[in-house]
């Protein structure tokens, strides 16, 4: 059912028209078979780049769309309604672009940025690695100094997009002064990295096989003496977990938008079933138990949707959100996967056939508990911002 948005202007609500239209038209017929088949949907990109969604969140001057967070996030939601593979990626790919849209150099934003925000190339970020999970200060893949710029070694794991993206955001240990050195450990910091696959010794693995968003592809990134240009580098050196951490917290209100959208998505389609399906003389949304149920999947969503609407607005006010992002990643994660689980129930035997696509959104939920940090991870920073700065009392 069409969601009745609250939108901050004529223009940012004849964006989203237009991007139901698009969503309706070109993700929704599509997105059953690519996600069957496994397929990186690279053309569905293309389309969304050509029609000015690939950089809304960036300014204007660099090619973007210069729309706030609030908007170009229900943009995202809106496309997860109809596909979660391409709105996750439409968010890594927003996800990606952040380090040097925030801390390139005037000549990094003024000569990579308008392409990468401009639609014709797909970013991944590539943060984790295999052995660290959620600990990104345990990372071992290194950039060891050169005379002309740096080599980097080691192995990304889990990077959406790994071997379709045309650029990386690529994090990785460097020596805490600059200077050469390699290895991990102490003396050593992060630094952030804007690497492309012609690089020479830059490959991807074999794609991960998933339970779900199986249209976007995973995979880790292998770094076998990669040389990369003095240029290449993204701030300071040794500045890469604060660039990283700055950049997460936007990433988890994209995360936070897919899960909604899934989870309307899920609510939908139970909603539907539930009238047409009639027992014991009656349809199924009269009786109780069911009614219940489609309520509290209701009340999920449109709570999830008021706290990622609430962090995007304090983001775009320029006020500190990276709480209200945790909390906002837990809390629609945690709803989608509920609404979702709860959606097959209602559909009973049907929703666990392949014959409708409440199975299908179940699988794609799981996931979104788990990447852009664990929502075990986002219940410790949100405790460390409410415990900080707290005096206990005296004696």
């Amino acid at each position: 059912m069409p969601v009745d948005r609250e939108l901050p202007s004529p223009e940012a609500a004849d964006l989203l028209a237009l991007v139901r239209e698009i969503a309706d038209a070109e993700l929704a017929p599509k997105a059953a078979e690519y996600e069957r088949e496994e397929r990186f949907p690279r053309e569905v990109f293309r389309l969304l780049g050509d029609a000015g969604l690939m950089g809304l969140p960036f300014p204007e001057e660099v090619g973007g769309g210069g729309q706030p967070y609030e908007v170009y996030l229900q943009v995202v939601e809106e496309l997860a309604a109809r596909w979660a593979s391409v709105a996750l990626g439409i968010s890594v790919h927003t996800l990606s672009c952040s380090p040097i849209a925030n801390f390139g150099t005037e000549a990094q934003r003024r000569d990579l940025l308008p392409e990468m925000v401009g639609g014709n190339l797909v970013g991944a970020y590539s943060l984790s690695e295999a052995h660290a999970g959620s600990d990104v200060a345990a990372m071992r893949a290194t950039a060891t100094a050169t005379d002309d710029g740096w080599v980097a070694r080691g192995e990304k794991a889990w990077v959406t997009h790994g071997g379709h993206a045309d650029f990386y955001s690529t994090f990785l240990r460097t020596p805490a002064d600059g200077a050469a050195g390699a290895g991990g450990g102490r003396g050593q910091s992060i630094s952030c990295f804007h690497l492309t696959p012609d690089l020479p010794g830059f490959s991807a693995a074999r794609p991960e096989e998933k339970m779900g968003l199986t249209g976007s592809t995973t995979s880790a990134i292998r770094l076998d003496d990669v040389p990369i240009p003095a240029d290449r580098l993204v701030g300071e050196p040794g500045r890469g977990m604060a660039i990283a951490l700055a950049a997460l917290d936007s990433g988890r209100l994209g995360v936070s938008a897919v899960a909604v959208g899934l989870a309307q998505s899920a609510l939908d389609v139970a909603v539907r079933y539930a009238v047409e399906r009639e027992a014991f003389g009656r349809p199924i949304a009269e009786h109780q138990g069911v009614a219940f149920l489609l309520a509290d999947m209701a009340a999920a969503v449109e709570s999830a949707r008021a706290t990622y609407l609430v962090a995007a607005r304090r983001k775009d006010a320029g006020k500190p959100f990276s709480r209200q992002a945790s909390i906002a990643k837990l809390v629609a994660t945690d709803a989608a996967m509920k609404v979702t689980t709860d959606a097959v129930q209602v559909l009973g035997g049907a929703g666990y056939t392949r014959d409708h696509p409440a199975e299908r959104y179940m699988r794609e939920a799981k996931v979104m508990q788990i990447f852009e940090g664990t929502n075990q991870i986002q219940r410790m920073v949100i405790g460390r911002h409410l415990t900080s700065g707290v005096v206990p009392p005296a004696g």
